[in-house]
């Protein structure tokens, strides 16, 4: 997700977006949630979460990703709404058709990962090494 989110401010900012309002919506939208997922990136990859063990956080991943996913909704239409093909400069026009399309690919990859973190925080998740323990007492 952090690449993709990458991926979409950074074809966003290396156009003329701050000539067009809507795409400073989608510019928050994909840099806000892109720092929020490299700072979880961090905290779950130095081990923070087991020091901070009071905060529920498989609950604190699924709002956050369900968040993301609703407003990557809105940013992938506000942004896709807003390319223009008879734009004076093609490149611009195709930077933001490919920030359209990135923007809906991290928006379902936000909502997959809703999916998954709704059945972490619920406990429905297994993997094949904790299924395959039988109990031979």
């Amino acid at each position: 997700m952090g690449v993709l989110g990458l991926l979409v401010w950074s074809l966003i900012a290396a156009t003329t977006y701050h000539l067009h309002a809507a795409y400073g919506w989608v510019m928050f939208v994909s840099l806000f949630f892109w720092i929020l997922t490299l700072l979880f990136f961090v905290i779950y990859l130095l081990q923070l979460h087991q020091k901070f063990y009071m905060i529920p956080w498989p609950l604190v991943l699924m709002i956050s990703n369900a968040v993301a996913t609703v407003l990557y909704i809105t940013a992938f239409v506000t942004c896709a709404a807003a390319v223009q093909p008879t734009s004076w400069r093609q490149w611009d026009y195709n930077r933001r058709a490919a920030a359209s399309f990135f923007a809906c690919v991290t928006m379902i990859t936000y909502g997959v990962s809703t999916f998954f973190s709704f059945r972490a925080w619920k406990g429905l998740g297994s993997n094949a090494a904790t299924s395959q323990v039988t109990d031979h007492a």
